[in-house]
C-alpha cells in the first residue's frame, strides 16, 4: 500500500537511499551469510517479495509450499505472487472481491523485499512504513480488522503471516468498495478505483471518482495495475 510514501524530487531521493542503508546494515547484521549458511551475494542477493511462506489456518505452521510463517532458508527464497493463488481465491471470494484485483495489487506491491528482519529495520528507521505482502499500513489494518475472524491479530504480525496479509488485503478492499458504491468518474472503472484506494486512501478514491485526476504516484500505481492485469489473471489460472 503505497499511501504516506515521500512526494518530490527531495523526499524521492531519501526513498531510494534509505532502504540501501537498511539493506546494507541488515546484511552486516546476517554476517554475509544467508539463513542456509552459504556466503551471500551482499544487498542485491537480499530475498524479493514474499520471503516467508503463507501462514496455513493454523496460522503459524510451515509449509514450504505455500503454507506457514517459517524462519527456513525455504521460506525465505525468491518468490513470485502467484505462489499465493490458493490463498487469493480464498480470501477475495470471503470479502466479496476481485481475485483478480488482489492478486495484480500483490505484484503492484512487490516492488522492494518482504523478508520479515528488513521490513522490521526499515519500520524502525521509517516508523509510517507498511508490513507485509500487501504493504498495508497500520490505520488501515486496524480499521480493517473490526469485527473480523482475524480481529485479535496484530499489524506486527503481517511480515512473517502471508495469509494474514492477504486477507486484510481483501477485505480492506471490501470495505473500499463499500465506500465507493457505484461512484464511477475519469474513465475509471470500479477495480481500477478500488486499486487507487488501495494506493492512495479512501478519500483520494472518492476524488478519482468525482473526475479528479490522479497525480504523478497515483497515476504510476494505476499503470502498473495495468501492466500486471493479465499476469494476475495468468497467476490465478495456474
Amino acid at each position: 500500500m503505497a499511501e504516506g510514501r515521500g512526494k518530490g524530487a527531495g523526499k524521492g531521493m531519501r526513498w531510494w537511499v534509505l532502504p540501501l542503508v537498511v539493506l546494507v546494515v541488515w546484511g552486516l547484521a546476517r554476517g554475509g551469510k544467508d539463513d542456509g549458511g552459504e556466503p551471500s551475494a551482499g544487498p542485491s542477493a537480499t530475498p524479493s517479495p514474499s520471503a516467508s511462506s503463507p501462514s496455513a489456518p493454523g496460522h503459524g505452521q510451515d509449509d514450504p509450499d505455500g503454507g506457514g510463517k517459517s524462519g527456513s532458508s525455504s521460506a525465505r527464497r525468491s518468490d513470485d505472487p502467484a505462489r499465493y493463488a490458493p490463498q487469493v481465491r480464498k480470501y477475495a471470494a470471503a470479502a466479496g472481491v476481485s481475485p483478480r484485483l488482489v492478486m495484480a495489487i500483490l505484484y503492484n506491491e512487490a516492488y522492494k523485499p518482504h523478508d520479515p528482519e528488513l521490513e522490521r529495520s526499515w519500520q524502525r528507521m521509517k516508523p509510517d512504513a507498511a508490513f507485509g505482502i500487501a504493504n498495508m499500513h497500520r490505520a488501515a489494518f486496524e480499521a480493517t480488522r473490526r469485527g473480523r475472524d482475524f480481529a485479535d491479530r496484530r499489524w506486527d504480525e503481517l511480515p512473517d503471516d502471508r495469509d494474514l496479509a492477504i486477507e486484510a488485503a481483501a477485505w480492506h478492499l471490501h470495505d473500499l468498495a463499500a465506500q465507493l458504491g457505484d461512484r464511477r468518474g475519469g474513465g475509471l472503472n470500479k477495480n481500477e478505483l478500488l486499486a487507487l484506494g488501495y494506493n492512495a486512501g479512501a478519500s483520494n478514491m472518492l476524488a478519482f471518482a468525482r473526475g479528479a485526476s490522479p497525480g504523478s504516484q497515483a497515476a504510476s500505481y494505476l499503470d502498473k495495475l495495468r501492466g500486471n492485469w493479465d499476469k494476475a489473471a495468468e497467476a490465478l489460472d495456474r
